[in-house]
């Protein structure tokens, strides 16, 4: 036993240039995997970054929800309604809507989503963010996500260097922009639906979009008593509202959104089949690397078996062959992936952020990668019949 590695060994370093092709393309295919699941991941953090801030215990939505994105708004008496059960400490309802801000810069529009709340007290989990709740009570002034794409400006630049920021906010329907001013930044962040953000008071919010009602809300925030137990009082609650809107826990809302992004959009199944496809290049790639090298050393294999080696001495060192490359060749895929990682996330603003998780699953398909390349390239080496060789 103690020989089959040094022998493993031996065959894959013996012909070094083919070695370092074959670490370069397992280091490839993993650098391919780490991207895949990168963005992928990125996706779905992205898409439920709000609803990780969002201060509540149980989260009142449409019926026809689909995700964030899109305006499903309902009456906000449902919300209200809810303050009369004993287990319900407080309500707190939530305005968003897409729309177009105007580059002070260059003049262009691009989408922009904004979040509008009653600032008399905070319902998101931003740092810092009650000290500025005071700045937004003041019509007209709005704070900015620091982390939108750099298309919107320098604004949290100019806003830093001290400079009054002024910028026109244009609801969808509207013609003529809206005037705000920069009172504060924020850290949110884009997603694949959206670029930047804006956090505005709920009587700002109605200004801008004047053909909204304040009786129609999109998200109802709950907060429950202390020793309330968020699943009894969900089952309570959930009896006594109408057909037209649904109680969710967070777990349940950030689930919702993934789901949606996963299942229900072209980008989520292209990701998963990219996903898909990066293994299977990895398995013919390997294979080829495996298959090569058995063609190679056949005539060694041979000679083994008529020494009296069995078929499962000879395919053990194939499959130690197939681990040694998944092992080495997963060692710079990781390395490069951090550094495209880096600048991933600096180009796109979205959280393409390595993981232990990302690096524990990519280094276990790797080497399962591998080792069904093992498997599939072995087939020639079962039938090899020494009396042939000879």
């Amino acid at each position: 036993m103690i020989l089959n590695i040094p022998l493993a060994w031996l065959q894959l370093a013996r012909q070094k240039i083919r070695f370092f092709v074959a670490l370069a393309g397992i280091a490839f295919v993993a650098v391919l995997m780490f991207m895949q699941i990168g963005f992928q991941d990125a996706l779905y953090d992205s898409a439920t970054q709000l609803h990780n801030n969002l201060e509540g215990d149980l989260f009142l939505i449409s019926s026809q929800y689909k995700s964030l994105t899109s305006n499903q708004s309902f009456s906000r008496a449902y919300l209200y309604q809810l303050l009369g059960f004993e287990s319900v400490e407080s309500v707190s309802p939530l305005y968003v809507q897409f729309a177009k801000f105007k580059n002070p810069d260059t003049g262009l529009k691009y989408p922009l989503y904004v979040l509008g709340f009653d600032p008399v007290k905070s319902i998101f989990k931003f740092p810092h963010i009650q000290e500025k709740l005071n700045v937004v009570k003041i019509p007209n002034i709005v704070l900015f996500d620091r982390d939108s794409r750099p298309e919107f400006g320098a604004i949290a630049k100019d806003f830093e260097q001290g400079k009054t920021v002024k910028v026109e906010i244009y609801s969808y329907s509207g013609l003529i922009g809206y005037k705000v001013k920069i009172g504060g930044l924020f850290n949110l962040g884009p997603s694949f639906g959206v670029d930047g953000n804006l956090i505005v008071s709920s009587s700002t919010f109605l200004r801008i979009f004047q053909d909204r009602s304040v009786q129609k809300i999109d998200i109802g925030l709950i907060k429950l008593k202390p020793n309330a137990n968020p699943e009894k009082v969900l089952a309570e609650l959930s009896v006594n509202l109408p057909p037209d809107v649904r109680l969710i826990t967070s777990k349940e809302f950030i689930a919702l959104e993934k789901s949606y992004w996963s299942l229900r959009t072209p980008i989520g199944f292209v990701f998963n089949l990219m996903v898909l496809m990066g293994f299977v290049v990895g398995v013919i790639v390997v294979y080829q690397i495996l298959y090569s090298n058995i063609s190679t050393h056949l005539t060694e294999y041979a000679t083994l078996k008529a020494m009296g080696f069995k078929n499962n001495y000879l395919l053990s060192v194939v499959f130690r062959q197939a681990l040694i490359l998944a092992s080495l060749g997963y060692v710079p895929g990781f390395i490069i992936s951090i550094g495209l990682y880096d600048i991933s996330k600096n180009a796109t603003k979205l959280p393409v952020i390595m993981s232990t998780d990302k690096a524990i699953l990519v280094l276990v398909s790797a080497t399962f990668m591998c080792l069904t390349s093992a498997f599939l390239s072995t087939n020639k080496l079962r039938k090899v019949d020494p009396a042939d060789i000879f």
